[in-house]
């Protein structure tokens, strides 16, 4: 999938680029509104995310162009204006979705991601199957060669994303914006323990190994 932000505060704007290329997304940045309005027009996004706040180009005018252009490209507005007008006013102009200022990183990728699958993705399933590995996602419920693993909610949350996304390498960063909603800090070691202990529960007693480490770049969850 490809993705333009279109953001002018230089760590914000990095911050989102650095995530989402993590997360798996090839992404765009502009870091003025003029670059973005061109990029807007002149390029095939799957999904644009939309500083309202622009010093040039401000993001009402480019979603408008946008949809002047006949595209039905998702847009997403990030906004320090939380006000409720500011809101219709994106919304009634063409934006999809709104998140404001300051956001966690992990509810701006649950929203793309959302935007992403509407009216395009077949429904998510209630079960995730990886060999004799079973996810029951409405009850909470995890299973391994018919016998019931214990969990708790993070270790549950931490083995729905490694099978949600088979055979990627899931960094770090991403595991700790994703399941601990925290960026990651090299100096702890929170996400390895968790990961120990997940191994010792779906792993140790069973084969084959599905959780696997890359070295130097993160975690994967597949059948060797």
């Amino acid at each position: 999938m490809k993705l333009l932000v279109i953001e002018d505060e230089e760590k914000t704007a990095d911050y989102l680029r650095q995530g989402l290329v993590e997360a798996g997304f090839i992404v765009d940045l502009a870091r003025n509104g003029l670059d973005g309005h061109h990029l807007a027009l002149d390029d095939i996004y799957d999904l644009i995310i939309l500083d309202v706040m622009l010093p040039d180009v401000d993001g009402w005018r480019i979603v408008q162009a946008v949809r002047n252009a006949g595209k039905q490209v998702p847009v997403l507005f990030l906004t320090a204006r939380g006000s409720v007008d500011d809101r219709v006013k994106g919304l009634e102009l063409g934006a999809d979705d709104y998140l404001v200022k300051p956001f966690a990183f992990s509810e701006l990728l649950a929203r793309v991601r959302t935007l992403l699958r509407r009216g395009s993705a077949p429904a998510q399933p209630d079960v995730l199957q990886i060999a004799d590995l079973e996810l029951d996602l409405a009850r909470r419920r995890a299973t391994r060669g018919g016998q019931r693993i214990p969990l708790t909610g993070k270790e549950f949350a931490l083995l729905e994303l490694l099978a949600r996304r088979r055979g990627e390498v899931l960094p770090r960063s991403l595991i700790a914006s994703q399941v601990w909603d925290m960026n990651f800090d090299s100096d702890t070691n929170v996400i390895d323990v968790a990961i120990r202990r997940l191994r010792a529960k779906i792993d140790d007693a069973f084969e084959p190994r599905l959780i696997h480490t890359v070295r130097g770049m993160g975690y994967m969850l597949d059948v060797e």
